[in-house]
């Protein structure tokens, strides 16, 4: 029997559903310990609402701290700019995470593990979160891990390709939050809601995303309208600090959340970062995707249906891998007519269905097999020192 540790230590809970339907189908085997480690609250309480409570109570759950002197300090100075606890839970919680087999984490600070503290005999198991084409997805960082799990042939091929994964470092077995979360739909309470719904999903990356630019003409252009509704639910990170910071590309901006004037719109429902928007809810209930480089596309293709993107730093988009996902629908250089734009995705949506379907064909490899058992067949096949099917 192995030790397995599903690490769960991030700010919100997106990543959450990559890695809990993998943990939850090694508990319903019983053949290893599974920890279910997390840091905040708001995980905790993910975890609660999405988990079979009697695979739940099969595994071990434990909240991690930070134990060291100055951590806290620390981390109260340099949180609101960057994920400081983070960061230190790792140093302060070397020997929790030594006493452990394997960790299985769906984000790549845990790598700290090895390259900052040595912990070498603890293997690290990637699940990944997202099925996107941004480049920060296939970077050397990668191939540190000692198993990664991938939904489909486009991501095994890339990671191979440019991050330089041999392919005994990887297992396809499909997507297990779809296992999660396939079923999830939103409950509208729109006054019209047979009006086609149209999801706006910007990224946070203040050079990739459409919102600190665009975003304010484009919920103004829904309030001026009564032809469509509005999901706004962008990635739960874009409002989750007064400054946005990321590592690829390298960015930073100060983000203002919508004003108050479209809280009180019936054809608008804003969410910033409920578990609603991350659990596919939103993606399984709209009927048209607006957005920029979100992975989230390609879990509202899972059906294929009309998309346009919003291309607002100017990208040379055409021919670039970390763009593919464009391929999908049209692109818009700008918000103006956006509504007439929207009206011409869905006009020309049989146009774009085959290649949708290519693209959903290439992204996620899934069979009569749950892809959470998969997930689990691959990882204790790892352990065991047996080859990956």
């Amino acid at each position: 029997m192995k030790r397995i540790c599903f690490l769960f230590n991030h700010d919100q809970t997106h990543q959450l559903a990559h890695s809990l339907p993998i943990a939850l189908a090694l508990a319903g085997r019983g053949e290893h310990h599974v920890t279910l480690a997390y840091a905040r609250e708001g995980a905790r309480a993910e975890i609660a609402r999405q988990a079979d409570p009697l695979l739940l109570a099969r595994m071990e759950l434990v909240q991690l701290g930070l134990k060291r002197g100055g951590s806290q300090m620390l981390a109260g100075v340099l949180e609101r700019i960057v994920p400081a606890t983070k960061l230190l839970l790792y140093r302060d919680n070397l020997d929790f995470f030594r006493s452990f087999d394997a960790v299985v984490v769906a984000e790549k600070t845990s790598l700290l593990l090895k390259t900052r503290y040595g912990l070498r005999n603890v293997k690290l198991i990637h699940t990944r979160h997202g099925a996107g084409d941004r480049a920060i997805g296939f970077n050397p960082e990668s191939a540190k891990f000692d198993l990664v799990l991938v939904s489909g042939p486009k991501i095994r091929d890339r990671l191979i390709a440019d991050a330089g994964l041999n392919p005994e470092q990887i297992a396809l077995v499909g997507y297990p939050k779809f296992d999660l979360c396939a079923h999830n739909r939103f409950t509208d309470r729109f006054p019209a809601p047979e009006r086609p719904t149209v999801i706006y999903n910007p990224h946070p990356s203040p050079k990739l995303s459409s919102w600190f630019k665009h975003g304010a003409q484009v919920l103004e252009a829904f309030r001026q309208q009564d032809r469509y509704n509005l999901i706004f639910a962008p990635h739960v990170m874009l409002f989750q600090r007064s400054l946005v910071v990321t590592v690829d590309p390298p960015s930073l901006a100060r983000v203002r959340a919508p004003g108050p004037e479209y809280a009180g719109e019936p054809r608008i429902h804003i969410d910033t970062g409920s578990g609603a928007s991350s659990d596919m809810s939103y993606t399984n209930r709209a009927d048209i995707y607006l957005g920029d480089v979100s992975s989230q596309v390609y879990e509202f293709l899972r059906s294929p249906r009309p998309c346009l993107f919003l291309n607002s730093h100017g990208g040379d988009w055409r021919g670039d891998p970390n763009y593919l996902h464009w391929q999908a629908g049209p692109v818009l250089g700008s918000a103006d007519g956006l509504l007439d734009a929207i009206d011409a995705a869905v006009a020309a949506h049989p146009d774009y269905a085959p290649t949708q379907q290519a693209l959903i064909d290439a992204t996620f490899s899934l069979s009569e097999r749950p892809s959470a058992e998969r997930a689990a067949d691959a990882i204790t096949a790892f352990l065991e020192g047996r080859p990956l099917v």
